[in-house]
């Protein structure tokens, strides 16, 4: 029913960050990552960390009890300090009822989840924040997300593999609805902002996310939703030319476009409000 469309633009410029791994063993919990600062910059942790955030750091008392995680369809083995996990509600939950005995072995299966986005979360719960971490410029006196280069190469981690959508989608839109199920409101918070921050995502990518997003978010989220709804106002002029933005509102399924047509029709009354009130009087609102 539509021609094929060239391949959808991008409506700003390409953002590059080169790739890092935290990896999560069983022995240690966290290990090192592979390439580290010479110079740490003040990260989103200063302000931002939640209270009862537990850090790895020497003065840290964590029980010894440690909690087996096998994440996704091939069972990933993770590992974390009990501690650390009953910072979300919903582990703290599955815990206590699940294990009440302290001499069982505590196992937890997550099939559902994706390997690289539990990792991120573990980092958060261990560190505060996960790669690539966010910064405050202070010249600027705003909040960067983490670039490290390596010989002068970068490459762009906004996006990842998700295997119940079988395509790629932003990372950050992920680990929010992630840490919206484990009860995470801090790191809600972490991956909206770093969400904002990102840039050069195709409209494909976009409007995959924005329906991922809606589907595992609660209808009275009032975060997520939104942000995806005010970034496609913003590029309308390259959405209305993209052949998948096209093909996407014909095939439907979802509350996002009906959404998306109510959010554009407030707009226009907003303009048309501006234009129609009297100059003199445009103060008083």
């Amino acid at each position: 029913m539509f021609s094929r469309q060239p391949p959808s633009r991008s409506f700003s410029k390409s953002h590059k960050v080169n790739k890092s791994s935290s990896s999560f063993s069983k022995t240690h919990g966290v290990s090192k990552s592979r390439h580290e600062p010479r110079r740490r910059p003040t990260t989103a942790t200063s302000s931002q960390a939640p209270s009862n955030d537990v850090s790895m750091s020497p003065a840290s008392t964590l029980t010894p009890s440690i909690v087996t995680l096998v994440i996704g369809k091939d069972q990933r083995i993770f590992a974390a300090h009990e501690d650390v996990l009953c910072a979300s509600p919903w582990f703290q939950q599955t815990l206590q009822t699940q294990y009440m005995d302290p001499q069982n072995t505590k196992r937890i299966h997550l099939p559902d989840e994706e390997p690289e986005i539990f990792s991120s979360l573990l980092e958060y719960l261990y560190k505060g924040d996960y790669y690539p971490r966010l910064v405050h410029n202070k010249r600027r006196n705003s909040w960067e997300i983490e670039q490290h280069d390596d010989e002068g190469q970068g490459s762009n981690e906004s996006t990842i593999y998700h295997h119940a959508i079988d395509g790629d989608i932003l990372k950050d839109t992920v680990i929010y609805c992630t840490a919206d199920k484990y009860g995470l409101e801090e790191l809600k918070r972490v991956a909206l902002r770093k969400q904002g921050l990102q840039s050069g995502i195709q409209c494909s990518t976009i409007l995959a996310s924005a329906r991922y997003a809606y589907a595992n978010t609660p209808d009275t989220d009032s975060k997520l939703r939104a942000h995806y709804l005010a970034l496609i106002i913003r590029s309308r002029s390259t959405f209305k030319r993209s052949g998948t933005m096209q093909l996407e509102m014909f095939n439907g399924g979802t509350q996002l476009f009906f959404d998306l047509f109510v959010a554009l029709c407030n707009h226009v009354d907003d303009i048309s409000s501006a234009q129609n009130t009297p100059r003199s009087n445009r103060h008083f609102f």
